[in-house]
């Protein structure tokens, strides 16, 4: 199920975004403050950020300006009362992939959210990656050794691309734990070991002697292709 994070400070358009978009098959968090919406999109990056521009704190443009530093790629769809073209030019400047103005009709926030994400999709069709002995199709969500389909569950795609995606990062466990399985999920750092020691059994030529998926004592994972 796709994810969407809206981050408005009026509760009752907040509700009846979150509304709509569950009734459209959305899973939909929410954020009051521009503070808080920066804190839940970095620590759980959801499927599009809809982002109101008036907020308490941080305001919506620098909001968007920290998401674009951190992933070029996130859709994020601007909802302002704001309708003037500078206004639409700042955002669309900024990285903002829509534009909403208030009052918000229901069916076209479903459309434009509808539409930002068939974008990413498109955008983020990959070829085939080799990593270790297997080559990954995170498109298809497959994975093949040597011809041979290997079978990956849904956790362990997930783990791989999140590695993939952040390679030579130094990953402690907490955040690996928060981007997989997700901020809410009440799982340990054995959790994320576990899945570790899962994945290098099917990308490692020696699990036990690991080159890809190395562990850093008393900081977490770091991966190499």
């Amino acid at each position: 199920m796709e994810r969407v994070l809206i981050v408005e400070d009026d509760p009752p358009l907040r509700l009846a975004m979150t509304k709509a978009l569950r009734a459209a098959g959305y899973e939909v968090t929410t954020a009051k403050t521009g503070d808080e919406g920066l804190e839940a999109a970095l620590a759980d990056p959801p499927d599009v950020v809809l982002l109101d521009v008036m907020l308490p704190g941080m305001n919506g443009y620098e909001v968007l300006a920290e998401l674009r530093k951190q992933d070029p790629e996130l859709p994020i769809v601007m909802i302002t009362a704001k309708g003037e073209e500078a206004d639409r030019v700042r955002g669309l400047t900024l990285g903002a992939d829509e534009y909403v103005v208030k009052p918000v009709g229901l069916a076209e926030l479903q459309a434009r959210v509808g539409a930002a994400l068939r974008r990413q999709r498109l955008a983020t069709r990959q070829a085939p990656v080799k990593v270790g002995a297997l080559l990954v199709d995170f498109t298809l969500h497959s994975a093949t050794r040597d011809g041979e389909l290997v079978e990956m569950t849904a956790h362990e795609m997930k783990l791989l691309e999140f590695f993939l995606r952040n390679e030579d990062a130094i990953l402690p466990r907490q955040r690996i734990l928060a981007a997989v399985w997700g901020a809410g999920y009440f799982g340990t750092d054995r959790t994320v070991d576990n899945f570790v020691n899962r994945l290098r059994a099917k990308i490692e030529p020696d699990p036990k002697e690991p080159v890809h998926l190395v562990t850093l004592r008393g900081a977490g994972y770091r991966f190499r292709r």
